[in-house]
């Protein structure tokens, strides 16, 4: 006798809030990005082509300042939940607001850069810290 198909089952409220509480603070914080990326209507980072124009948001994890060739650059890591790029602003030691933790809204051409996506001197927008 072959075994009767089960539906599959409801993802109701107590289920989802189940899963949260058994996820880690980072799914948390991942999902929670992403969701802002899809109300934003920006594209995910991990959907961004090279050589393509987009406008990506996410919360920046790190902030360094790497000299390129000579010019000062700062870097910072973008993370939207579904992959990080690099942004580059070139011939900027520091720009005022731009910190680790900071939600950012850039637009650019994205480029391949040792194999990572890079976002060299965006427009950008800085959002609010607390929340919306």
């Amino acid at each position: 006798m072959s075994p009767v198909p089960r539906p599959e089952k409801p993802t109701g409220r107590f289920r989802r809030m189940l899963g949260r509480l058994s996820s880690s603070q980072e799914d948390l914080e991942s999902e929670e990005l992403r969701e802002d990326t899809e109300t934003a209507g920006c594209t995910r980072i991990d959907d961004c082509r090279d050589r393509e124009i987009v406008t990506v948001t996410g919360t920046l994890r790190t902030v360094t300042l790497r000299p390129r060739a000579g010019v000062p650059a700062l870097e910072a890591e973008l993370f939207d939940g579904s992959a990080a790029l690099d942004v580059v602003w070139l011939g900027r030691r520091s720009i005022i607001g731009i910190e680790p933790g900071r939600k950012v809204i850039a637009s650019g051409r994205i480029s391949m850069s040792r194999g990572r996506r890079v976002l060299f001197n965006p427009k950008y927008e800085l959002r609010p810290l607390g929340r919306e």
